[in-house]
């Protein structure tokens, strides 16, 4: 198991299949160069969720008009990712399925403007783990609303990524003091192999 993460837990406790729920977000294009590097632990937590038939949802992050750049605009000085573009398209080099659900949004959290969480409760998720990109902004930001709605989070410490390796602990850290036990691929596996 990774050690990096393992100063932060407060508390410790592996997903249930039964109940889970695994979001993949904003694997996107424009996100490309901070996500190859956990594209491996990415895909082997896709692998572990359908071994375990846990249901997969894909966010992407994309501005349709500019009625919905919202705060991004001034935040991020105009560099959005508009819809249409290669750049706002999820990486070919995930493992999608037809059956896996695309939740489209237009800003950090993937239950604002989107139906999120009623796809989630119509299929008895009561859990969701967390992963993609970025750590500290849209991983963050809907791994903390999925909390304050009542799902039991759990984070991914190397199927995350983010441009500063401070501000991926500094999230991590967060996560695990108010809002997501902590997990990586090797804890997933053998949670899940437990519950088998």
């Amino acid at each position: 198991m990774a050690t990096s993460y393992q100063k932060y837990e407060i508390r410790r406790r592996n997903p249930d299949p039964k109940i889970s729920a695994l979001l993949v977000i904003d694997f996107q294009n424009y996100f490309s160069a901070m996500a190859q590097p956990i594209l491996p632990n990415l895909l082997s937590t896709i692998h572990l969720c359908r071994h375990a038939s846990i249901p997969v949802f894909f966010t992407r992050h994309s501005h349709k008009s500019s009625e919905d750049h919202g705060m991004l605009e001034e935040w991020w000085n105009g560099d959005l990712i508009i819809d249409g573009t290669l750049e706002a398209e999820l990486m070919a080099e995930l493992d999608r399925r037809p059956g896996d659900v695309v939740v489209e949004k237009n800003t950090y959290s993937a239950f604002r403007n989107a139906n999120l969480d009623g796809l989630l409760r119509e299929r008895g998720v009561e859990e969701v783990i967390v992963t993609g990109v970025m750590t500290n902004l849209c991983c963050e930001t809907t791994a903390r609303e999925a909390f304050v709605r009542g799902f039991r989070v759990f984070f991914s410490t190397d199927a995350t990524a983010t441009s500063d390796k401070e501000l991926h602990q500094a999230t991590l850290k967060n996560m695990a003091y108010g809002f997501a036990y902590l997990v990586d691929c090797e804890r997933l596996r053998e949670g899940f192999i437990g519950n088998q």
